[in-house]
């Protein structure tokens, strides 16, 4: 039985929120007077948003109902939630220097988690190309379609936003500016997972885990081409993360043993580039922390009105797969083609995954008689010390890595994590006010390699979403027709079905209806 409800969590999340605050106004109080002109347009252009969602399904709640979603989500057969939220892009803005952006989306929930969903908290200071983000906010993956790829292997959008302070440039800067072929963006930042409610309540006596661990990522992206010049635009870029610090409990042999990983300023400092070790490592010391990250590759093409693009994700754990030392076996391979616009179809993707070779099968320790080291057995998603690669109990990456409350046994490794899989993204737009997403994953998978599957377990997932999105109403005068206010503007409506059948998550049916709504509040 999942903890109800975590008042450790939405306090940490109020406190933080506050300190945010307050923090932000000092800085800005010290900033030039075109940057405190960004408070008295900070009250225009505010968006509200309201959403309701609920699931139905036989056994557990289905694949493509849950991965994907921003953690806003469960595997409990029977979950729903209502959020209300209230926001402001940065970007509004454009033809001023200092801008300023925020958002809360907060809300309650059934058979998830937690009971209260702090699902975004945030505030942007944004000045020129570069913007400085304080707390929880959604972000969308980077060179992948963001609604029909499986998702991005290291930061992906299926688990909750991480509360951080991070320093980016969110949007393609081109360094020059005349002919627009080179432009980049990135992010460098800090933050902190919050999800406790494992603790005393999921986990078997003795599981190791870190509370409260230190969160750093970093990602630089390069785009080269202008398609307006010449049909061929190359992307490409590094993203790298590492869990570090926290208060680790039951790692060593001995049940119940606790200490800290370490908050000091070191720390931070060994989490840029992946150094130091953790004191669970003994006399073998490895890199300190969970240190992960991918190397992505996007190659476009544009001819005739059609959209071509070959795209690569290629992840490594530690430094092993980093470079070329083990060779680069695993990889996700992806297709998207985008037609002319026609009533039938958006976009199609097509990808392939595979995660088995994982460095090699052997891994050996240098020691004084065979100094040889051998870095293999990555283990993806999975760590000695930390939780794994995951947040509030879903992966931080790619879905496809099941995660661990599908196998309910109380612990939260990721039990298949070397697999091969085909996935299918399609979607269009029939009329304006129409929609639909179909979604088809298959996998097949070898469990780890400290505890492989007796045998080999096949999964495959459907997803058939309908949406409808209401739009603004006509009348007649004795004129000409004139647009009118209607209530059911911005009012959005989708119903998906979702499949699962096969050995790894089981046979599960079950449906999905979200209502949503965005308007404005000031102008």
């Amino acid at each position: 039985m999942l903890r109800p409800f975590s008042k450790h969590y939405l306090s940490w999340h109020l406190r933080a929120w506050l300190r945010a605050v307050c923090l932000t106004a000092v800085l800005l109080s010290l900033l030039p007077s075109r940057a405190q002109d960004a408070l008295f347009r900070a009250t225009e252009n505010v968006e509200y948003s309201l959403e309701l969602g609920v699931s139905s399904a036989v056994h557990r709640n289905p694949f493509w109902l849950q991965a994907n979603r921003h953690g806003l989500s469960s595997v409990k057969n029977q979950n729903g939630y209502a959020l209300v939220g209230v926001f402001r892009e940065a970007e509004t803005d454009n033809d001023y220097m200092w801008n300023i952006g925020y958002g809360a989306e907060l809300g309650v929930a059934y058979g998830f988690t937690s009971i209260p969903v702090v699902q975004q908290l945030y505030g942007d200071l944004h000045f020129k190309q570069f913007n400085l983000s304080v707390g929880s906010k959604e972000r969308p993956m980077e060179l992948k379609n963001n609604r029909l790829s499986s998702g991005s292997q290291t930061l992906g959008i299926n688990a909750r936003p991480i509360p951080q302070v991070r320093i980016e440039v969110p949007n393609w800067w081109n360094i020059v500016p005349r002919w627009k072929w080179l432009a980049v963006k990135g992010h460098f930042g800090y933050g902190i997972l919050t999800d406790t409610w494992f603790e005393d309540s999921y986990l078997n006596a003795g599981v190791h885990h870190v509370r409260w661990p230190l969160f750093h990522s970093k990602a630089g992206y390069v785009r080269l081409g202008q398609k307006e010049r010449f049909p061929v635009v190359l992307e490409g870029g590094l993203e790298w993360a590492t869990l570090f610090g926290g208060k680790a409990k039951n790692v060593s042999d001995v049940p119940g043993n606790n200490y800290s990983m370490g908050y000091g300023p070191m720390n931070f400092v060994k989490a840029i580039y992946g150094g130091g070790s953790d004191k669970s490592d003994g006399v073998y010391a490895n890199a300190a922390g969970n240190t992960l990250g991918s190397w992505l590759l996007r190659v476009t093409g544009y001819v005739g009105g059609w959209t071509l693009s070959a795209y690569a994700d290629h992840f490594f754990e530690d430094h092993s797969q980093l470079f070329l030392e083990y060779g680069w076996r695993d990889a996700l391979i992806g297709l998207e083609v985008t037609p002319p616009r026609n009533p039938f179809i958006s976009s199609l993707v097509y990808e392939y995954i595979t995660t088995k070779d994982q460095s090699g099968a052997v891994y050996h320790d240098h020691t004084e008689t065979v100094p040889d080291q051998i870095s293999a057995v990555d283990n993806y998603y999975n760590h000695n010390a930390y939780s794994g690669w995951m947040h509030w109990g879903q992966p931080l990456g790619n879905p496809l890595y099941y995660t661990a409350l599908y196998s309910d046994d109380g612990t939260l490794s990721i039990k298949g994590n070397r697999f091969t899989g085909h996935h299918i993204g399609l979607e269009g737009k029939p009329t304006d006010q129409w929609s639909y997403r179909i979604l088809y994953t298959h996998t097949k998978s070898w469990g780890t390699y400290a505890q492989p599957f007796a045998e080999t377990r096949q999964n495959n997932s459907w997803l058939l979403e309908v949406a409808y999105q209401a739009k603004e109403s006509t009348r007649r005068n004795f004129l000409s027709y004139q647009r009118e206010r209607s209530f059911w503007k911005g009012w959005h409506i989708a119903a998906g079905l979702a499949i699962d059948r096969g050995q790894q998550i089981g046979r599960n049916t079950g449906v999905q209806i979200t209502l949503s709504k965005r308007g404005w509040l000031t102008y």
